[in-house]
């Protein structure tokens, strides 16, 4: 493991943890990024920094912590959601993970290499076939994008910091099982906006089960109760791969949320972790012996070339509250965006 990838694990330890000692020593740090963060969001909203305005409603889907909650099967699931609703969403990404030196947007299709465009926004455009496009300047993709696709709405995926990109409505993802840490900011805690912020939101989803839900938030369940073959497309039972041991691979922000769902379905899994993003080779899945290897979805889409039989993957598949898809229609139809 990088050194970059070791400080990152040591950090997130002590911002979820009970050592608090070298977050304190931190804390000024972190006082000054919460203050530098104030300062630039207040510029935006007293129109010292421009706001692009965008003709079509942007969803803007994001969170406070740095790592994963679940942004990105939350994007899958409004896609769907909003295109049943009879509407043409579009996606808009960073495109972590991907060529983080090109700067001009970059269309995503179903062949987009991973290493260039990032793997989640490869996800989005594989399960929802809508049109997605990633640049580093959020506006900049989505001014692109309205002029290839006559999308009616866009959902911006990890945008909730990026002010420049004027929004419609703010959705906050919470993780149910690790809320804000210690609630500092960077790098004494989690926190990539001061706590209070979510105050400001339209709508807080909290990844768990309804127990984690606080009043007010919507709970959100992610894995699915299948796995896929990465040669033949197979689909199986999870609970198939009972009684016998298998390896489960993760290179997600918080692998241990993907090891933890799959021993509540029963398996016994012997768990290899890797960095977020990490670009994988053939020889991470060269394995010792020929056990069932289990990967996340975000994971399989950069394993499929050279991926073995014995590879499968879990499709992530969000569901909601159902008062959070009538909710937010409404507030769709009844607020003016622009």
């Amino acid at each position: 493991m990088a050194p970059r990838d070791r400080l990152q694990q040591w950090l997130e330890a002590r911002w979820y943890g009970s050592e608090q000692g070298a977050c304190q020593l931190l804390r000024p740090l972190g006082a000054l990024f919460a203050a530098v963060v104030r300062v630039r969001r207040w510029t935006y909203g007293v129109g010292l920094r421009s706001v692009k305005k965008l003709p079509v409603p942007v969803i803007v889907v994001g969170n406070l912590t740095v790592g994963g909650t679940g942004k990105t099967p939350l994007t899958i699931w409004l896609v769907e959601f909003l295109r049943h609703a009879g509407l043409n969403p579009g996606v808009i990404s960073r495109g972590y993970g991907g060529d983080r030196a090109r700067s001009e947007p970059l269309r995503v299709h179903a062949d987009s290499n991973p290493a260039i465009c990032g793997d989640e926004p490869l996800l989005i455009a594989l399960r929802t076939s809508a049109p997605v496009m990633v640049g580093k300047d959020r506006a900049q993709a989505a001014a692109e994008l309205l002029l290839a696709e006559a999308c009616d709405v866009l959902i911006a995926d990890d945008g909730l910091q990026h002010y420049r990109l004027g929004r419609y409505i703010e959705i906050l993802l919470v993780d149910g099982e690790r809320r804000f840490g210690n609630g500092r900011c960077l790098p004494a805690g989690p926190l990539r906006e001061p706590a209070g912020r979510e105050a400001s939101v339209d709508f807080i989803v909290c990844r768990g089960d309804e127990a984690k839900a606080r009043p007010g938030e919507y709970s959100m369940t992610v894995l699915g109760p299948t796995a896929r073959n990465l040669l033949d497309d197979r689909s199986v039972p999870l609970a198939s791969f009972r009684g016998t041991p298998v390896r489960a691979l993760a290179g997600i922000a918080n692998p241990g949320r993907f090891f933890r769902d799959l021993g509540r379905h029963g398996l016994e899994v012997e768990a290899v972790s890797f960095p977020d993003h990490h670009v994988f080779r053939p020889e991470d899945l060269q394995l010792s012996d020929e056990r069932p290897l289990l990967m996340t979805e975000k994971d399989a889409v950069k394993c499929r070339a050279f991926a073995s039989r014995r590879c499968w993957y879990v499709p992530i598949q969000a569901e909601l509250d159902a008062s959070f898809g009538r909710d937010l229609l409404q507030r769709l139809r009844n607020t003016p965006h622009g």
